[in-house]
């Protein structure tokens, strides 16, 4: 079979533009929102700096900017390791349904 062909045969599937649709749709969303939760942070520090550095408790040294600094950073692991999950399971086994078809 000629690549051509395999090409135009996987194009032609309505499960492919499906592929396509659900992962474009899904790491759009994905992307806004970890550019929310990074860039919202970010604003924080740039204009609300007393917030940030109110501490945590009576005697305590560390401000609310140090755990919240931390809890961007795993957010957004949380969230790419939410994305990576789909990824390997729906969208992979998508992929491979529309590979079989074609290859039929």
């Amino acid at each position: 079979m000629k690549e051509e062909d395999l090409v135009a045969r996987i194009a032609a599937n309505p499960k492919y533009e499906k592929l396509v649709s659900m992962r474009s749709t899904y790491s759009i969303i994905m992307t806004i929102l970890v550019m929310c939760i990074y860039y919202g942070y970010i604003l924080l520090v740039a204009y609300d700096k007393e917030f940030l550095a109110q501490k945590m408790g009576a005697g305590m040294t560390t401000s609310l900017g140090i755990p919240m600094g931390v809890g961007v950073i795993l957010l957004t692991i949380i969230i790419t390791n939410i994305y990576v999950r789909r990824a390997n399971t729906e969208f992979d086994d998508l992929n491979a349904e529309i590979i079989k078809e074609a290859n039929k």
